[in-house]
């Protein structure tokens, strides 16, 4: 008798093996970055932010959302497994370095100018003559060093890069293009001077994160895409995508 039942312990232990339950929950990190992520009191709000949220109802698993400053929010999801970051550029220096589910967003950034500075320019190559501001571990240093911009300011975050070009204290910045128009629908003084460049802004998960799960990210996001639930949020926020 103890020969089957050494067997059947055997058997299920194997079957225990081979069909783990999943129980570990997602950690997300983002940035303050409104409308697309961002704080109303302590909770994470924004246009991408509600996306992850109906991306992880829809998949039933569990998560968290910390909103942090860029460099951290990054640098977690780079590291810690688990963790991924929103919404992320995706660009060839960085497609190696995660697991990706986009687009959340296909976005244009645009260098912008304080309204009545003493910026001239009219296309890239004028701009580089100037001060342009970008803040830690941005996407966007990487395609201003690429495009042989010499005179880069370095800020925190991105508040306080938009807080010297509204100084004065840098002469341009690169925004997302719906942000610009948000800052000009509520009055403020800036003016686009040229497209910088047009990328997906995706979550971006670290590397060692589990491909079916995120396999499963990747179908809640398309099947919200092609239901126009990802355009009725970004109206619902004031934005309009392109059709």
């Amino acid at each position: 008798m103890r020969k089957p039942l050494l067997i059947i312990a055997t058997s299920l232990f194997s079957l225990s093996f081979l069909s783990p339950v999943r129980a570990e929950t997602v950690h997300f990190t983002t940035e303050e970055y409104p409308p697309f992520n961002y704080r109303e009191g302590k909770t994470p709000v924004g246009a991408t932010t509600e996306q992850v949220q109906k991306i992880m109802a829809d998949i039933g698993v569990s998560y968290t959302i910390t909103v942090l400053p860029w460099v951290r929010a990054y640098n977690q999801a780079l590291t810690e497994p688990m963790t991924c970051v929103f919404a992320t550029a995706h660009n060839e220096e960085r497609n190696s370095l995660f697991k990706w589910v986009e687009p959340l967003l296909i976005d244009r950034s645009v260098l912008i100018k304080h309204s009545g500075s003493k910026v001239a320019a009219a296309n890239l190559d004028e701009a580089k003559q100037y001060l342009v501001g970008t803040w830690r571990e941005d996407y966007t240093a990487t395609i201003l060093h690429r495009n042989n911009f010499q005179r880069i300011d370095v800020g925190s975050d991105f508040k306080a890069s938009l807080k010297k070009l509204m100084s004065d204290r840098i002469d341009l910045m690169p925004i997302s293009e719906f942000y610009f128009d948000k800052l000009k629908d509520e009055g403020n003084a800036v003016e686009e001077v040229a497209v910088l460049a047009q990328q997906p802004l995706s979550i971006a998960c670290q590397k060692d994160f589990p491909s079916d799960l995120l396999s499963k990210m990747q179908t809640a996001l398309t099947a919200l895409i092609a239901d126009g639930t990802q355009k009725r949020i970004y109206l619902k926020y004031g934005l309009h995508l392109g059709d």
